[in-house]
């Protein structure tokens, strides 16, 4: 293929495969490791309990931090490593 006088070993199609995958390798690795770090890292979560009445406000906030369940995780860590697979195949 020519391009403005240079040879250019790659078609347009081959390069917008190449981004499709090098996408699809990023977004693996990106699940993968949230996936990890959710096995590991607890999520703050609030919870308010109290009595709202006319201007008065009596209450009471908690913090408390909770793990995403194993099954989130492993299917964080298995759609990433899938992910990866797919992406770092080659267009034969």
């Amino acid at each position: 293929m020519r391009l403005d006088g240079f040879e250019c070993g790659m078609s347009a199609p081959h390069i917008r495969h190449n981004a499709a995958m090098r996408a699809l390798l990023v977004a693996g690795v990106l699940l993968l490791l949230l996936g990890l770090a959710s096995l590991f890292v607890p999520i703050p979560y609030r919870q308010r309990h109290g009595i709202n009445a006319g201007p008065v406000s009596v209450g009471v906030t908690t913090t408390e931090r909770r793990k995403l369940p194993p099954a989130i995780s492993a299917t964080l860590i298995v759609t990433g490593a899938a992910l990866m697979v797919v992406g770092s195949r080659r267009k034969a």
